[in-house]
């Protein structure tokens, strides 16, 4: 496991709980980007990820895939996706 703090998914997610390490890239209505800026651990595999993907819509389409290794988190509002 890393050493930095592991996003906590226990009780939903907010982004308001880590925005002193995660800078906003873009937003777009129900969708955000977000860089990792402190090392915070991936909840899937617990190792530091790069950029964070975080949607409340029930479908979401890529039409450009990752060109990392990723990892998909869910929560009851929310759908995560973590590129390393």
């Amino acid at each position: 496991m890393a050493d930095g703090e592991r996003l906590d998914l226990s009780d939903g997610f907010d982004v308001h709980d880590y925005r002193a390490g995660l800078k906003l890239q873009r937003q777009d209505g129900s969708s955000m980007y977000l860089s990792n800026r402190s090392d915070y651990v991936c909840p899937v595999c617990d190792q530091p990820f790069d950029r964070l993907f975080v949607s409340t819509d029930e479908q979401v389409s890529f039409t450009n895939p990752p060109d990392a290794p990723f990892c998909l988190a869910r929560t009851a509002e929310r759908i995560l996706l973590l590129t390393h």
